[in-house]
């Protein structure tokens, strides 16, 4: 636990707010301003569940507080599940990388997630308006109604329509899993109107997009993923406003969805070189997306417009095969972290959602997603070409199109290699929701 004998509320310092500091230097400071005057460099690693109080009449009336508006309890800690000095560190840095007030984190995203949807619920507000493709598992928990929310599936365009009394969110993701498509999160918070807009920034994160300077009033990350970016750690965040907060505080604690400490303390130390991270393998994604659209063996290549680390792309043989054949690529789910990682989405991450769904929102069969790590681009492109050569290399000589490049490179400090053609991966109109079987499972 933070040792400064000065302190008399548990975060001192943890919250420090400054003049506006570059993304860079958030990185590495926002969470850690305290640390020197208390005689520390690291920050420390508080593994206490629980933690001594003598005056039980003040814990009473903390408790109480926290339990009429979820703020952080005054004074020392109380309990692991109400919260934890280390994970406030990430907590406090994240907010700030997104330009929000607060950030509550959660121990994994699809907890996060869950948290949003109870939070909404508990005030009556159980509609959903969303806009496919979402990650296969938040697909699942809206259209199944596992939390007794209810999903009307749209485009951009028909959210305004979709709208109803008690409709207590929309949510995007944007770029989207796994087709990378785009959607204008300033347009499409003016078409919420009162209603708050959640956007999963996963993919971009806050060094390519901040989408509450847009409009959103939540921001959801599976921290899993390049805010971790060693795939050594599960976590989610949500940052938002300090109202939303402190709901999310109280399903916290109620359900106990709780970050460990050491993820927390792993976490911000992957925000330390989150945008060093992000824009090298950029520059890497848009190159190996330049070089697959040019690769007869490709139908068609999916690269968001504000770049990223993230690419998708279409193959004329068997993707199957393509999985197989990587060598230096690990074949295997999740993304963000510092190696590459493929995989098959109509058979893994996305294979919870129901096929024509998945169709219709142009997760197509021979669609694979490839996350770009931190390897030389020439080794990952000789692993890619061996591994197309496996899945069908020659060319179909009847093939109906040449390749074709969704989106193009933008804001990632590398030159834009890829001609546009045609928006980034539309996404297509869908309507109401018929539920997938229950008996298979995604990741």
């Amino acid at each position: 636990m933070d040792s400064s004998a000065a302190s008399t509320h548990a975060y001192d310092g943890v919250r420090t707010p400054g003049a506006p500091r570059a993304l860079a230097t958030e990185a590495v400071h926002a969470g850690r301003d305290d640390l020197a005057r208390q005689g520390l460099h690291a920050p420390p690693i508080d593994l206490s569940t629980t933690y001594p109080s003598y005056d039980s009449r003040a814990e009473a009336a903390r408790i109480d507080a926290f339990a009429a508006t979820g703020a952080e309890p005054d004074g020392p800690p109380v309990y692991g599940r109400l919260g934890n000095p280390t994970v406030a560190r990430f907590e406090t840095a994240l907010a700030r990388l997104e330009g929000a007030e607060s950030a509550v984190a959660f121990a994994s995203g699809m907890a996060a997630l869950s948290a949003v949807l109870l939070a909404r619920a508990s005030t009556g507000l159980r509609h959903v308006v969303a806009v496919r493709p979402l990650y296969g598992c938040s697909d699942h928990l809206l259209t199944a109604g596992l939390l007794g929310s209810e999903v009307t599936w749209t485009d951009p365009a028909g959210i305004a329509d979709a709208l109803r009394p008690d409709t207590g969110l929309v949510m995007v993701e944007t770029p989207a899993n796994p087709t990378l498509a785009e959607v204008d999160l300033r347009a499409v918070a003016h078409a919420c109107g009162s209603v708050p807009l959640l956007a999963d920034n996963t993919f971009a994160t806050p060094v390519l997009q901040r989408p509450v300077e847009q409009g959103a009033r939540l921001v959801l990350h599976s921290a899993t993923k390049y805010l971790g970016g060693h795939g050594d750690v599960l976590g989610g965040v949500v940052a938002c406003d300090e109202e939303f907060a402190g709901l999310l505080r109280q399903v916290r604690f109620a359900t106990g969805g709780v970050l460990h400490p050491l993820a927390g303390y792993l976490l911000l130390r992957g925000l330390s070189t989150l945008p060093v991270r992000v824009r090298a393998a950029s520059a890497t994604a848009a190159e190996l997306a330049r070089r697959l659209t040019a690769d007869p063996r490709v139908a068609r290549v999916h690269y968001p417009r504000i770049g990223g680390a993230m690419i998708a792309f279409e193959v004329h043989g068997d993707p199957h095969e393509v999985i197989a054949g990587v060598r230096l690529i690990t074949p295997a789910v999740s993304l963000g972290s510092v190696d590459s990682l493929i995989q098959h989405p109509a058979s893994i991450s996305h294979r919870i959602v129901d096929a024509g769904e998945r169709r219709g929102a142009g997760v197509s069969d021979r669609l694979l997603r490839l996350s770009v790590g931190l390897e030389d681009v020439e080794d990952l492109w000789r692993d890619l070409r061996t591994a197309l050569g496996a899945g069908g290399a020659a060319v179909v000589a009847d093939a109906a199109a040449s390749p074709a490049v969704a989106g193009g490179a933008e804001a990632t400090g590398a030159p834009d290699p890829l001609a546009v053609a045609g928006a980034a991966g539309a996404v297509r109109s869908a309507e109401t929701i018929p539920s997938p079987g229950r008996g298979v499972a995604a990741v």
